[in-house]
């Protein structure tokens, strides 16, 4: 839909312009460097839920449902969906807003996985608050 209504669940977590050196000889953005912004996203909402250090293991289930071209604002949004002991399942829509209609639309969408970690790098339970570092 491009009816400029679309509601995203979730918090904004992240807003970038796609620029040209993100693009393909044919002016669309790269799907890496989308997925790439999605991460980010996750992340904030992931390390916010965790309190401390987390890292991706795992994406899945992502839609592309539009492109997205040089000039859009590409916003990410983030839901955590899911906590397990040590992982969490969070859920980022991304929609863009076009360079030059302005309308919004919902371009993709995915489900990534972020697990907790410990001062060490090992996996820590969601419950306890990171060690602190040294």
């Amino acid at each position: 839909m491009s009816d400029g209504h679309q509601k995203a669940a979730g918090e904004p977590a992240l807003r970038a312009i796609a620029m040209p050196g993100d693009a393909n000889p044919n002016g669309d953005i790269f799907g890496g460097w989308l997925m790439a912004q999605m991460d980010l996203a996750g992340a904030v909402a992931a390390l916010r839920r965790a309190g401390g250090r987390v890292a991706t293991v795992a994406v899945d289930a992502m839609t592309f449902h539009k492109p997205v071209f040089v000039g859009d604002l590409v916003s990410c949004y983030a839901e955590v969906v899911r906590v397990g002991r040590t992982s969490m399942t969070v859920k980022i829509e991304t929609f863009v807003e076009r360079r030059l209609t302005r309308a919004i639309e919902k371009v993709t969408e995915a489900t990534f996985t972020f697990v907790a970690l410990d001062s060490a790098g090992r996996p820590r339970p969601l419950d306890s608050p990171p060690a602190p570092p040294g």
